[in-house]
């Protein structure tokens, strides 16, 4: 698209008339390039200006018609991590020159402006965060943007810093203020949606929004849970779903069909500026452009939540079977060592029935009621253990070795714990996996885990010093007394350890020849990913009927239409089949979950004609319906329990 005009209405006039597309991801397109992580892309303003302009141009003629300008960290505090606080104004200022060079005068350019105390800078003084925004976005408006885009910030005392500074040096120049929220209807400081939107608009905002962190259900959800209407215009640039880590490289999952249905979704709740962050490419920006082109705003409808419908969330209260009770008696599965039997491992159980995991995730608060709850009903209604993840999504939960221990101890119910790569150094796994065994909890899940940078402490360290290839084989190395080190310990571990698998993939046998390898570094099991394909489950049986060890197939419950859609479309490793989406579309609340349960006991009347495990997930702590789905797996093979 080369349309060219002569005049064109100022930013906010524009935003009073039509729906603006944006553009999307720099960081990570450039990374798609094959450009490396760890280095300063801002400084490809000066390196390598024909590489910046080429991905503005790309973003515009694929529609976009809102250009950032690459310059989201290039603020004296993080250029100062590579030496370039020097070249704060040329990097910034360059930035601006080749966007307004690659776009046509049909576009905006905006100056982006990113958080400067979110992650590790956290501490830093409020003189220096003031002077850091104060120079760059001085350079900025030297240079001539349209406008000031505050993107990514956490917490709404730094921006209204940043808005106050920007109003400082400009009476005039429209300013977008997009959070990144974690905990749905509040900032990171606890700040409520409602109340920062209505202080921003007073402080002279002009568009207020989000971007990052989440894909567009999560963005969703948010602008769902605000508490009254979005007086301004709201601006929107999710990420492409959650990214997946494979063999080193960064992968995601939402694709430019559904950017496209949601692009419009978001113009319906008051979105006047909707374009894509991490994980978006020129694909994603056409797509949405397109499903826009003819989108007439409804006169109000930036008042957000007077068309929102209400989601379906986890503080949602779920009735208790009543069953389900905590005071249950303590059954210990370790041998203590006085000379009494071990129990059978999961491997033993699942070579004579029918067994069954139901993975319960640990909370995000102190609060452990509600999960001592689930486990008890998972423990009352025959489940024959409780798996938890370790962080998953890279989002900061409660131990699960400490929960582990509590539902073996106070419910009597056998812990199989995931570890991920992730979070720990060789040093920090192998304390943790000894602390496990002093605990008997010997069942455990070796995952790599997602990148520490796109969960709710992005500038956190992701580790890696294992794969999980490794991962199980040091675990396994435990067992014979031998230490990470290769020094000899006192007595052996007892570990039974599980490996992934994901195969919601193009190549099956691919898959199972990755499989393959986790099995010769030791694994005694498998859990997959979530299957909603009667048909899947066969062709699974029939791959992997060779391995030799038993495989847990992985069934997960949807809870709502959108549910579905946002586990199909931004969720690594997860498909859902035309079938089930049409039959989940637009089902809520209780009718949601029903149809959920409905269709994961048809999958289970194909799944236990193939395989003798069978794990569970539950979605959003509705524990109930993971009860319902354990005692249709005991109805339909017969096993008393």
């Amino acid at each position: 698209m080369t349309n060219k005009t002569t005049e064109k209405l100022n930013l906010r006039e524009a935003l009073g008339q039509r729906i603006l597309t944006g553009d999307g991801a720099m960081g990570t397109y450039l990374y798609q390039m094959g450009f490396p992580v760890g280095v300063s892309y801002e400084e490809f303003n000066t390196l390598r200006p024909d590489v910046i302009e080429n991905v503005h141009r790309r973003y515009y003629e694929a529609g976009a018609r809102v250009i950032e300008t690459n310059t989201f960290s290039a603020n004296l505090e993080k250029l100062a991590i590579y030496g370039l606080d020097s070249d704060m104004e040329a990097i910034n200022r360059a930035g601006v020159r080749i966007a307004r060079s690659a776009a046509g005068d049909d576009a905006y350019v905006v100056g982006a402006v990113g958080s400067i105390r979110a992650g590790k800078l956290k501490n830093i003084r409020t003189a220096k965060v003031s002077e850091a925004y104060e120079r760059q976005m001085d350079a900025l408006l030297t240079e001539g943007v349209d406008g000031i885009m505050l993107e990514t910030f956490y917490d709404y005392d730094e921006m209204l810093l940043a808005l106050r500074i920007a109003r400082k040096l400009s009476a005039d120049v429209p300013v977008i203020c997009q959070f990144a929220v974690e905990d749905v209807g509040r900032t990171q400081d606890g700040t409520g949606l409602k109340e920062a939107f209505d202080q921003l608009q007073l402080a002279g905002a002009d568009v207020v929004g989000f971007n990052c962190r989440s894909g567009p259900n999560g963005i969703m959800r948010a602008i769902d849970a605000i508490s009254g209407p979005v007086q301004l215009p709201m601006s929107i640039f999710p990420n492409a779903g959650i990214p997946d880590y494979v063999d080193g490289k960064y992968t995601y999952s939402a694709g430019p069909d559904y950017f496209a249905e949601t692009a419009r979704r978001f113009a319906d709740r008051g979105a006047r500026i909707v374009g894509g962050c991490c994980g978006t490419t020129p694909e994603h920006v056409a797509a949405m452009a397109a499903a826009l082109q003819d989108y007439v705003p409804a006169l109000g409808s930036s008042q957000a939540s007077a068309v929102a419908e209400p989601i379906q969330a986890e503080t949602i209260t779920v009735t208790k079977p009543a069953a389900a009770k905590t005071e249950v008696a303590v059954v210990s599965g370790a041998d203590t060592g006085d000379g009494q039997a071990q129990e059978p491992s999961l491997v033993d159980l699942v070579k004579e029935r029918h067994t069954v995991i139901v993975e319960l995730d640990p909370p995000r608060d102190l609060d452990i009621r509600k999960f001592m709850d689930g486990a008890a009903a998972l423990k009352a209604c025959g489940a024959d253990a409780i798996t938890m993840a370790d962080n998953s999504l890279a989002v900061t939960r409660m131990s699960n070795l400490a929960l582990g221990a509590l539902v073996q101890e106070k419910i009597g119910l056998r812990p199989l714990i995931h570890i991920a790569c992730r979070d720990r150094n060789l040093i920090g796994t192998q304390s943790h996996m000894m602390g496990l065994d002093a605990l008997g909890i010997d069942h455990v899940l070796a995952v790599t885990g997602d990148p520490a940078r796109f969960g709710d402490l992005p500038d956190s360290s992701s580790v890696y010093d294992l794969t999980s290839f490794e991962m199980i084989r040091m675990i396994k190395q435990l067992n014979e007394g031998i230490a990470f080190s290769g020094k000899p310990l006192k007595q052996k571990a007892k570990f039974v350890v599980g490996a992934a698998f994901n195969p919601n993939v193009k190549h099956l046998d691919k898959a199972v020849q990755r499989l393959e390898r986790k099995i010769k570094s030791g694994a005694d099991y498998i859990m997959t990913q979530p299957v909603y394909d009667p048909k899947l489950i066969e062709q699974i049986a029939e791959a992997t009927k060779h391995l030799g060890i038993p495989v847990f197939i992985g069934i997960m419950p949807l809870a709502s239409g959108r549910n579905a859609e946002y586990l199909h479309n931004e969720v690594p490793g997860i498909q859902l089949s035309d079938e089930v989406r049409q039959r989940m579309a637009g089902l809520e609340g209780e009718a949601g979950r029903a149809e959920g349960v409905r269709i994961s006991k048809e999958l289970l009347d194909e799944a236990v004609k193939h395989f003798k495990g069978i794990y569970f997930m539950t979605p959003f702590m509705f524990y109930d319906m993971a009860v319902q789905l354990t005692e249709y797996v005991w109805q339909k093979t017969g096993v008393s329990r």
